[in-house]
């Protein structure tokens, strides 16, 4: 599947069937996501009107994670059968790490001051979080001087893996320390949910409006990058010809 995708006119040609249907999904989603967070969630027994950040600061956290594995997916690709197509994924797709990353750590801030005292404390899940939003910055600065450098672009794909290590400390950092920061109340896995369906489902829905924002954009981005590759492939033959003339 790498290798029939690797060529860019059919990932295209995949990507501008699938972003229609992306789109919708997402105008659908986040629409009810916000209704059903705003107005018709109810309220926290404990943290009262304040729980209403969730629904907008754990699919942020969900979606950086989600989104970074995939640039590391794509780097290791591309690391092993050199496919320009998945080092265009990973790197388009760090500005939606940036940006969900950022979403998680100013909305755990606003909604960790009512809640434990302090916009911020050195918590485990806390500090990991920002581990990745460090290290997204960084490749996305190192990223940026990589176009059309093999070397470079090989640079960017080892930096994306080491900063894969620390997935696995985000999402069990509540188990593995003691931390301020509540355990999940999802398991997808083994072990009982903690949630009701009335908080459930607007996670969901939001959940699902990022997730298709991030597929619109990305197909967007890379489709824009292939074209420029492709103009610029052409601008540098034209030149060719001009100088043998």
């Amino acid at each position: 599947m790498f290798h029939y995708f690797a060529n860019p006119t059919r990932l295209n040609r995949l990507l501008s069937r699938i972003r229609p249907f992306a789109f919708i999904i997402m105008v659908v989603c986040a629409l009810a996501g916000l209704y059903k967070s705003l107005w018709d969630s109810p309220a926290d027994y404990l943290q009262g009107e304040y729980v209403r950040m969730m629904y907008i600061h754990v699919p942020a956290a969900w979606m950086s994670m989600m989104i970074y594995g995939m640039m590391a997916s794509s780097s290791f690709v591309f690391l092993i059968w050199r496919h320009s197509m998945a080092d265009a994924v990973a790197r388009h797709s760090a500005p939606a790490v940036m940006i969900m990353a950022s979403i998680t750590l100013v909305t755990g801030s606003l909604w960790g001051r009512p809640t434990w005292g302090t916009y911020w404390v050195w918590d485990a899940r806390l500090t990991s979080m920002l581990i990745l939003w460090i290290m997204v910055i960084a490749y996305m600065m190192l990223a940026r001087q990589a176009d059309g450098m093999e070397t470079r672009q090989r640079a960017c794909a080892y930096l994306c893996l080491f900063g894969a290590i620390n997935l696995p400390i985000i999402k069990f950092s509540v188990e593995w320390w003691n931390t301020l920061h509540q355990p999940s109340s999802i398991r997808l896995g083994s072990g009982e949910s903690h949630i009701d369906d009335a908080m459930l489902t607007p996670l969901l829905l939001m959940y699902f409006a990022y997730l298709s924002a991030y597929i619109v954009v990305l197909s967007w981005r890379v489709q824009t990058y292939h074209m420029r590759a492709k103009i610029l492939r052409m601008e540098r033959q034209m030149l060719r010809q001009r100088t043998r003339g």
